[in-house]
């Protein structure tokens, strides 16, 4: 049997030894801080990516959102602006055990909060 043909035919397998080959580089030649800092990069890197997919978001719906009552759109901004702090100490902190539940109630308190002031916003009749 071909091996590249093999390789083809099963994209999984192939990926595990992409995995396996590059976890057995870091093993031997003891690069385990290194992926820490990396892995830390990272993360601050997806916060910043939510941030400005936010900002671009915010950017092209902000007409929209200026001819909102004053109230929804602060509620909306303040669900907005907590989400972002609430994902920042994600991040910054790695919450596990009941800080972990508080970052999902919070998380799903904005994500309602500004669901609610949209529909509200939206409702013609």
């Amino acid at each position: 049997m071909n091996l590249r043909r093999w390789f083809s035919d099963h994209p999984t397998a192939r990926g595990f030894l992409v995995i396996a080959a590059i976890a057995l580089v870091v093993v031997v030649l003891s690069l385990e801080s290194t992926l820490t800092a990396i892995g830390g990069l990272l993360r601050i890197a997806f916060f910043l990516a939510i941030a400005f997919f936010l900002f671009l978001l915010w950017k092209e719906r902000r007409s929209d959102i200026d001819t909102w009552s004053e109230r929804g759109k602060r509620v909306f901004y303040a669900a907005v602006i907590l989400a972002v702090v609430d994902v920042g100490m994600l991040v910054g902190l790695g919450p596990s055990g009941p800080d972990a539940l508080a970052f999902v109630l919070v998380l799903a308190a904005c994500g309602y909060a500004a669901f609610r002031v949209w529909r509200d916003e939206h409702h013609y009749g």
